[in-house]
């Protein structure tokens, strides 16, 4: 049990900068840059109970990418944690937006929880959705959009008719 919990609670000794290992490079290149579909399994930090699912990154480089396997070990890092999933999703899109200065980020982590299919309200099909959208991706509604159609959020309408759609639409909007 003790490697177990090493393991699973291994992200608080990651060095995020030897994780990215210098995989940052310049290009000329402004679009959009998308690894979706990452596995993710964490613990809930209230209940000790496993909370696992899939994570979507988006950003739009300025200057320099990341290497693409870096985003799902960056994921890994945060998910290897005692953790809630809100925190888990701010922190991977505030580190991308720290280490490479992208025009913006789109973090969405979807998730199910054990702690609220084993025990408490015990919803075995719920999930949660959880976004995370900084500079461009917060800014501009179609960028936001076209980002959540390319990936697909389970349970997640992108459709501009509904732009309310899981609480992504900011008031500037």
């Amino acid at each position: 049990m003790e490697k177990a919990l090493r393991f699973l609670t291994s992200g608080y000794d990651a060095d995020i900068d030897v994780v990215l290992n210098d995989a940052l490079f310049s290009v000329d290149y402004s679009e959009m840059v998308i690894v979706k579909d990452i596995d993710f399994y964490s613990l809930c930090e209230h209940h000790m109970l496993p909370f696992f699912g899939k994570c979507h990154v988006a950003y739009i480089p300025r200057q320099q990418v990341i290497g693409l396997s870096k985003i799902p070990r960056l994921v890994d890092v945060f998910a290897r944690r005692l953790q809630i999933q809100e925190r888990m999703t701010n922190q991977i899109a505030e580190t991308i937006r720290e280490k490479i200065n992208p025009l913006g980020v789109a973090v969405v982590c979807e998730a199910t929880h054990l702690c609220m299919s084993m025990r408490g309200v015990e919803k075995q099909n719920s999930f949660a959705i959880t976004s995370a959208m900084l500079g461009a991706f917060r800014d501009n509604a179609r960028t936001r959009m076209e980002f959540l159609e390319l990936v697909k959020v389970r349970g997640l309408v992108a459709e501009s008719s509904m732009p309310a759609a899981a609480g992504l639409v900011c008031v500037n909007d």
